[in-house]
């Protein structure tokens, strides 16, 4: 029986369509969605990969096709056909790519604004953030106290914002939680500039609105959220802003997206996304530990100490003291 070609090729479009349509929404190449605005990113993603499959299919169907249907016949030494140009063929080819770009360039937008990528376009005055001091290497020399104080001001004015800013229904909110981020080699710093905390990881609460004030000390770092589909340069003396909502409790990465130097791969640190309590709980951790002068190192060079202020912490662990001292050096009767 003889099918049209016409039903043919009407019934491998379906079939490409469901194919593709079924691939786009679980092709499980994301990782878990920990935000709000993950959601949108994955709705881009997958109508991006559910285009791609199609055309994938189509196009490779079509040379599988040509190939075995044009192949050289045994003992067929003649030339092929003339084949002449094929305007609308071309057209085709032409316009479809067009239409396709201009359709996902224009969701592309709208999930930008609707995540709130339009707002730091605006004037934004960041004449009160603070660049932290230059730190290099993996022994810094800082106290929670000391951190954010006495370091170069950024010029005051109105600055255009990088980054991702506020929904647009968010625009006249406070954020719930703002965080100052600086990225260092190989190092991020978390501040908390309502509670005086600095922490080398960062904690939030779940479903709340979280502001990050990103910089960076020395050169170019990229801070990534893979789980939140979030990404920002850090750029020294430049602030940028990520503001997002965390909507699943758990631990993320955080990873340097952009090459900063030679321990680039190990510049990572830890996001937690607690309950309001627990959260609550850790702030008033810190603050107790911060208060502690003993604690109050973030981290230290230890040739900057003199040996004796680098051995003191391990005397007591040694069972040394000043009898034990005593007991060494004997008093001698002089003769």
């Amino acid at each position: 029986m003889n099918i049209p070609s016409s039903i043919l090729t009407m019934l491998a479009g379906i079939g490409v369509t469901l194919i593709s349509l079924w691939y786009g929404q679980n092709h499980g190449l994301m990782p878990l969605a920990a935000s709000e605005e993950a959601s949108q990113v994955d709705g881009l993603f997958n109508t991006m990969i559910t285009i791609a499959t199609g055309l994938f299919i189509f196009v490779q169907g079509v040379l599988i096709f040509a190939a075995i249907k044009y192949r050289r016949r045994q003992g067929d030494n003649t030339d092929g056909p003339a084949w002449h140009d094929n305007l609308p063929l071309e057209i085709l080819w032409t316009a479809l790519p067009a239409v396709i770009i201009l359709g996902i360039g224009v969701y592309s937008f709208e999930v930008y604004n609707s995540m709130g990528g339009l707002d730091p376009m605006g004037a934004h005055d960041h004449g009160s953030m603070k660049a932290q001091a230059k730190m290099r290497g993996s022994a810094i020399a800082a106290t929670l106290s000391d951190m954010g104080q006495n370091t170069p001001q950024i010029p005051s004015g109105k600055l255009v914002a990088l980054g991702i800013g506020a929904s647009p229904e968010n625009e006249e909110k406070a954020p719930d939680l703002v965080v100052n981020v600086t990225g260092m080699q190989y190092a991020w710093i978390f501040n908390y500039p309502e509670s005086g905390i600095t922490s080398g990881e960062l904690h939030m609460p779940v479903n709340r609105d979280v502001q990050l004030n990103i910089e960076a000390t020395d050169v170019i770092h990229a801070f990534w959220l893979p789980e939140f589909r979030l990404k920002q340069d850090a750029i020294p003396g430049r602030p940028s802003e990520l503001r997002f909502t965390a909507n699943k409790v758990g631990q993320y990465r955080i990873v340097c997206a952009e090459l900063c130097g030679a321990y680039h791969g190990a510049m990572n640190a830890l996001a937690f996304v607690q309950k309001p309590e627990e959260f609550d709980a850790w702030l008033q951790e810190q603050q107790v530990a911060s208060s502690q002068n003993l604690e109050q190192t973030v981290a230290f060079n230890p040739a900057q100490l003199s040996d004796g202020e680098f051995l003191a912490p391990y005397t007591s662990e040694l069972g040394v003291n000043s009898e034990n001292l005593e007991k060494l050096h004997p008093t001698h009767p002089q003769k």
